[in-house]
């Protein structure tokens, strides 16, 4: 399809005036600056869902990203939300400010200046008085290279605050090791499993008596010792199942993977050292 003209894309703006299709956009990530709850995806949503009442236009559908950084132009529900576009079900996009469509000069700069317009779409960005419908938007550039700099500075001191954390001897993972438990007073501080160390023990035992992976993967099998993904599904840490479990719901926790075992015999963290950043 031929891109439409500045004069035809205001036209179909006018004639669509009053009869707006209308998204919110809301997304959030941990490498933003939250300020409060004002940058909550439930006050993103409230905040647009609100302005566009009071314009009168109707919003057909609320898409968000939690938890997604604006560098990611893969997220699921802008992924979703630009196939609705495509579908002709949507004619105005509206977020926040210009960062939560994305941080990514070149991507973000693609949907306001190609995307949006070759398919009919309005974007707005409330906060920064971004409007593709009128002529105020040569800040838009500017502020999506600042974007991308403040994201891809913030990540530059995530990381350097693992590294100092693992310099220091701290725990810097998600989960603790299998065996392991994380400091209910220190997050950066493990502790002893009482639960799932003697499975542990049973592991290096084996191994200390010659016998490899595969022959300790056979001997958990048999003795029916649920595996690690079963236990941190079981206390709320992940909702993931592995494939034999969605294979045999039943007996699946009991069969326990050659490089599960293999990794966990080679971590360090089980002779006291902590090893992380690699």
């Amino acid at each position: 399809m031929a891109m439409m003209n500045e004069m035809e894309y205001r036209t179909i703006g006018k004639a669509l005036a009053g009869g707006y299709r209308a998204a919110v956009y809301c997304r959030l990530s941990k490498d933003d600056d939250l300020q409060g709850e004002s940058a909550s995806i439930a006050n993103q949503r409230d905040m647009l869902e609100k302005y566009c009442e009071k314009q009168g236009w109707e919003v057909v559908a609320v898409y968000q990203d939690d938890g997604f950084t604006g560098l990611n132009m893969e997220r699921p529900d802008l992924q979703r939300m630009l196939r609705a576009i495509e579908r002709r079900q949507i004619n105005l996009v509206i977020t926040k400010d210009l960062s939560r469509l994305g941080r990514n000069y070149l991507q973000t700069g693609h949907l306001i200046e190609d995307f949006f317009p070759r398919n009919g779409v309005r974007y707005i960005a409330m906060n920064d008085g971004i409007d593709t419908l009128r002529d105020n938007n040569d800040i838009a550039p500017f502020k999506n290279i600042l974007n991308e700099m403040y994201s891809k500075d913030i990540s530059k001191k995530v990381h350097s605050s693992y590294l100092l954390k693992a310099q220091k001897g701290q725990f810097t993972g998600c989960l603790a090791p299998f065996g392991y438990r994380k400091d209910p007073e220190d997050k950066n501080h493990l502790l002893i499993d009482q639960e799932t160390a003697p499975i542990v023990r049973l592991i290096f035992g084996y191994a200390l008596n010659g016998h490899g992976p595969n022959y300790i993967r056979r001997r958990l099998e048999e003795e029916k010792i649920p595996c690690p993904t079963w236990w941190n599904r079981e206390r709320g840490l992940r909702n993931t199942r592995t494939k034999w479990e969605k294979k045999d719901p039943e007996n699946g926790r009991y069969m326990w993977d050659f490089s599960v075992i293999k990794d966990l015999l080679m971590n360090p963290v089980y002779t006291g050292a902590i090893a992380s950043q690699k």
